[in-house]
C-alpha cells in the first residue's frame, strides 16, 4: 500500500486476496471507512481496478491494481468556535490539552460543531494543515467518551515529528481504567490482534481475520471487591484497543455501552450506594492520565499528567469507602 499527495491509496492483489469481493477487501484494508462508505465510494467512481470502474461485488484477481481516491469533504468549512479548552502546556510548536469526556476530537458526520478542532481554530491562528481540512493539528485522537491528555501540533514540522514518534511507538501513553470485577493478578500483559468486528462494523474485536497485533499492559492501582482501578499502558494504538482487550479478559470497563454489557452488570449490584455511584458514570470509565514524548523541535523529553475526572473519582471514593466498611465488619 502506498500514499501520495493526491490522497490515492493503492493496493496490488496477491494470492491471498484472490476471489474476495472488492468492497469487503477495501473495508478491511481501509479501516477508516465502514462497508457502506466503501460501497458509496465505489459507486461514485472513486475506486478503480486496473484503471477501470468496477462494482462492489467484483471478485479480485491476482495482480489486480486497485486505487482508492480519498476526497476531502466538500461543501463544509470547519468554523472556529469559542469553546473553553483546558490547556496543560503550550508553546510555538505544540499544545497539550486535557479533553473532557463527551467531546469529539475532530468533525465528522453528525459532529460538525463543538469539537476540539472547532475550539482549536478559535484559539490558534496557524494550526498545522497536515491532518487535512477537518483534522488540522490532530496527531492522535481519543474516543468521544474517553477523557484525558491530547497532543496537538501547531506546525507542519511538529506534526511530522510527533506522528513519527507515534508510528514508532515512542510515545508513553498511560490510562486509568475502572473495570468490573476483582482482578486476581497484580499485573498482566495482553497481546491479541485487534481489528474490525466480523459482523458488527461499528465494533472492534480480537476475532477479526485481519486484525493487527495490539499490546496492552496493566497494573493494579486499587481493588474494591466488585471493581478494580488499573493503570493501563499501550504499546500500540489500535481503535478501541483498551476497551476490547479488557473485555476479552473478562473485566470490561465500567460504563462502556459497546463492550462487556456494563449497564446490565451495574444494575445487578445489590448495594444501592455503589450501584448509584457507578450509574453516575455515563461513559466508559477510561482516562488518558499521562503522556510522555520528545519535543519535536528540541528533542527534550516532556511528560504530563492529569488527575481522575470527577465522575471516576466519585465512583472510586464510594467503592473505597464500601470496601473499607466490609473489611472492618
Amino acid at each position: 500500500m502506498t500514499h501520495d499527495e493526491k490522497e490515492h491509496i493503492t493496493f496490488t492483489i496477491g494470492k491471498r486476496e484472490v476471489g474476495e469481493r472488492l468492497d469487503i477487501f477495501l473495508t478491511h484494508k481501509a479501516n477508516s471507512f465502514s462497508r457502506s462508505q466503501i460501497k458509496r465510494i465505489i459507486t461514485e467512481g472513486n475506486v478503480r481496478v486496473n484503471n477501470l470502474r468496477m462494482k462492489s461485488g467484483y471478485r479480485l484477481k491476482e495482480g489486480d491494481f486497485v486505487i482508492l481516491t480519498k476526497e476531502e469533504p466538500k461543501g463544509y468549512d470547519v468554523m472556529p468556535e469559542n469553546i473553553p479548552l483546558t490547556i496543560i502546556y503550550e508553546d510555538a510548536s505544540i499544545i497539550v490539552l486535557d479533553k473532557p469526556s463527551g467531546m469529539v476530537v475532530h468533525p465528522a458526520a453528525g459532529n460538525y460543531h463543538g469539537t476540539i478542532v472547532n475550539a482549536l481554530l478559535f484559539h490558534c491562528n496557524d494550526l498545522s494543515g497536515v491532518g487535512g481540512v477537518l483534522r488540522p493539528g490532530i496527531v492522535h485522537r481519543l474516543d468521544k467518551q474517553t477523557s484525558g491528555l491530547l497532543i496537538v501540533a501547531k506546525s507542519d514540522s511538529a506534526h511530522r515529528g510527533l506522528s513519527k514518534q507515534f508510528k514508532n511507538h515512542m510515545v508513553k501513553k498511560l490510562y486509568k481504567a475502572l473495570v468490573h470485577g476483582n482482578i486476581k493478578d497484580e499485573n498482566g500483559l495482553i497481546e491479541l490482534p485487534v481489528g474490525r468486528h466480523p459482523t458488527d462494523r461499528k465494533k472492534m474485536s480480537t476475532k477479526s481475520k485481519r486484525g493487527k497485533m495490539a499490546v496492552t499492559r496493566w497494573n493494579i492501582v486499587e481493588r474494591y471487591n466488585i471493581a478494580t482501578l488499573l493503570d493501563v499502558e499501550i504499546e500500540t494504538g489500535r481503535t478501541h484497543q483498551i476497551r476490547v482487550h479488557l473485555n476479552t479478559i473478562g473485566h470490561p470497563i465500567i460504563g462502556d455501552a459497546v463492550y462487556g454489557n456494563s449497564k446490565k452488570r451495574t444494575s445487578e449490584i445489590k448495594n444501592d450506594i455503589l450501584r448509584n455511584a457507578l450509574k453516575r458514570i455515563k461513559r466508559q470509565a477510561l482516562h488518558a492520565s499521562k503522556i510522555g514524548f520528545h519535543h519535536p523541535f528540541d528533542d527534550r523529553y516532556l511528560e504530563f499528567s492529569s488527575p481522575l475526572p470527577d465522575d471516576m473519582a466519585y465512583a472510586c471514593e464510594a467503592l473505597r469507602q464500601s470496601s473499607s466498611v466490609q473489611r472492618e465488619m
